[in-house]
């Protein structure tokens, strides 16, 4: 005979359990997997305590809850974030989109704002971008849902992610905005065609591994989190690469931390306008210049 649960009864003991393993927010994180095993939001959990669970509901809460007190993401188990409002299928083959991110749409926006539509090519021509080592999509499909009229270019050097990046444009309905590019940073694109160049880049170095949360270090993909000893090892590759392909005029925005944010703007010594954003914490997390 099954035992009856009610959804308090599960969520309680959910909570106890993500408590004793030491995962932050534990009710949040209760409450969520809830939402999603259930398929309903967060006011239904609160109307409904007595609702009893059928035995295959049991079965997922208690599978998603078991991975989430392993260090699981719980992105990956529900295989959702939320990025610039909109809602990204998100899977171990990319990065967790993160609110600090949303800094670069804020800053292309801003310069888009302020200089002339962020054209630096013909007019007629629509505004190019190209967002390097894309993952999931969201800087690129944030940018297409803001700006109408730009054309927007995407690389990544992973398949998996690309195939993530394309399922996240189909739904959002972006496929003809998007054009997808599976390459190592820039390599065999177009030289002097782009009015911006936009990155989320590795940057956290070796050395600062054990300052990484233990879940990111073991659940989300390596190579999008670690650039090398340093953290500046893929910036200082794509920096060139991006003077290449932009036109005159034109601007590279990446994403930083303060670890390292000295030696982006040695790195970006000849070009022009360099500056730097801080996040919501006063943390460096946005760079942009201006090519010559």
């Amino acid at each position: 005979m099954t035992l009856r649960v009610t959804l308090k009864d599960a969520l309680t003991s959910a909570v106890d359990r993500l408590s004793a393993a030491q995962v932050g927010s534990p009710r949040m994180n209760a409450e969520l997997l809830a939402m999603f095993t259930l398929g309903c939001d967060r006011a239904y959990l609160f109307a409904h305590p007595e609702r009893e669970l059928t035995s295959a509901e049991q079965a997922r809460f208690e599978d998603s809850v078991s991975q989430r007190a392993r260090g699981v993401p719980a992105q990956y188990i529900t295989g959702h974030q939320e990025f610039w409002g909109m809602d990204f299928i998100v899977s171990p083959a990319v990065l967790i989109p993160r609110p600090e991110t949303e800094h670069v749409i804020e800053t292309v926006l801003q310069l888009t704002n302020k200089n002339n539509g962020g054209r630096t090519s013909p007019p007629g021509i629509p505004t190019r971008i190209l967002d390097v080592g894309t993952g999931s999509g969201c800087i690129a499909l944030a940018l297409a849902k803001e700006l109408a009229h730009a054309e927007i270019h995407a690389t990544d050097i992973s398949a998996g992610a690309l195939e993530v990046a394309h399922a996240n444009a189909a739904r959002h309905q972006f496929e003809s905005r998007i054009h997808f590019h599976q390459t190592d940073l820039l390599h065999g694109i177009d030289p002097a065609n782009f009015d911006f160049v936009v990155s989320n880049p590795p940057y956290v170095g070796q050395s600062e591994e054990d300052e990484v949360q233990l879940e990111v270090r073991k659940y989300e993909p390596r190579n999008a989190v670690f650039a090398g000893p340093t953290g500046l090892e893929v910036i200082e590759r794509l920096i060139p690469q991006a003077l290449a392909v932009l036109r005159p005029g034109g601007w590279l925005v990446i994403e930083i931390s303060g670890s390292i944010v000295d030696r982006v703007k040695h790195v970006l010594g000849g070009w022009q306008q360099v500056q730097v954003t801080n996040d919501l914490q006063g943390i460096a997390r946005v760079a942009f210049a201006q090519k010559p």
